[in-house]
């Protein structure tokens, strides 16, 4: 039998390959428990670490794995380009994967990278079988994060951070009221989702602080259900005005009350959530929770990083700041 071989210690230790190279390199990233087990997989097999060869290829980019639930999404585009451009900059490389909100597609991605090596991992994950995902994770012991949606609930081992979310809604409502709406709904938003939850909290925080009655329309954040949301309104709805899940549904919004002859600032004062770059170009111009997602995605890079490279972990929740930008659609043509 020849010398083992480093895939051999995988095997043995039930770990991926790449885990015994975290581990050979003292890796802060690793478990304690994984580290045992790939150490006695190594004693036991006779392994013998080839220090010279691994230095050969340390000198070799490292790799960090970037899984994002809706490339479609602008919102989460400029979050990915944001990350990878800081990432490279920093000298390590981004592997890109759009996991089209299928844990099953989100499992199989992550134990690719897992597979390829990658030395951590930043994670805007799907809803539903987390397990699937988090728990390859967690036995690989690699440096995660989960962003923007928190699925996991173990932020121990997989720190959460986020723009505030709840902060938004409150400047949302607030300002409608402001205005002078008093039938006020938040509009789009699957029920039972933290991320629906959060952006409504800060909603509901302020309607109940005036006495006003919430009005919730909830449905798949997009600019077809924001678009039928507007018929609805016009139709069956006593509303003056609207929070929006995002800024997708919101266009939809606009869309749909112009559909039928209605003007949103005019007939209709409406506020997005997240300020992407249309939101500024619609007609009327759309007000919007801007949550500065470049910063935030460059920030998430630096803290990846400080893991990996001083064993810094992030804290287990980071909320950071939003603002809300005033424009046409709630402040009046």
């Amino acid at each position: 039998m020849g010398r083992p071989t480093i895939i051999d210690v995988a095997r043995a230790a039930g770990v991926s390959k790449s885990t015994v190279s975290l581990v050979l390199q003292n890796s802060p990233s690793v478990s304690d428990r994984t580290r045992e087990d790939v150490r006695r997989a190594m004693a036991e097999l006779g392994y013998v670490y080839n220090r010279a060869a691994a230095n050969l290829r340390s000198a070799q980019i490292g790799l960090i794995g970037l899984v994002i639930n809706d490339l479609k999404n602008p919102f989460f585009t400029e979050f990915a380009t944001a990350v990878q451009m800081a990432i490279s900059e920093a000298g390590y490389a981004a592997v890109v994967a759009n996991t089209d909100e299928d844990p099953a597609l989100q499992a199989r991605t992550i134990a690719a990278m897992i597979e390829h090596g990658v030395s951590g991992l930043i994670i805007s994950p799907v809803y539903g079988d987390e397990e699937a995902s988090f728990g390859q994770l967690e036995r690989a012991g690699i440096a995660a994060m989960q962003v923007l949606r928190r699925v996991s609930p173990r932020t121990d081992l997989f720190p959460f951070a986020s723009p505030d979310y709840a902060a938004g809604g409150r400047l949302a409502a607030e300002h409608l009221i402001a205005t002078g709406a008093r039938r006020i709904a938040f509009v789009g938003g699957i029920e039972g989702r933290s991320v629906t939850a959060e952006r409504q909290s800060g909603y509901l925080e302020v309607l109940a602080a005036h006495g006003i009655e919430p009005l919730l329309v909830q449905g798949r954040p997009t600019r077809a259900f924001g678009r039928e949301a507007a018929g609805r309104f016009i139709d069956e709805l006593d509303c003056d005005a609207a929070v929006c899940f995002n800024d997708l549904v919101a266009l939809g919004v606009i869309s749909g009350f112009a559909s039928r002859g209605r003007v949103v600032g005019r007939d209709f004062r409406l506020v997005g959530f997240d300020d992407i770059e249309e939101a500024a170009q619609s007609y009327p111009p759309l007000s919007s929770v801007q949550c500065g997602i470049a910063e935030f995605g460059q920030d998430m890079a630096a803290r990846l990083m400080a893991w990996l490279s001083e064993g810094a972990k992030p804290v287990p929740d980071t909320r950071s700041p939003v603002k809300l930008i005033v424009r046409a659609s709630s402040a009046g043509l």
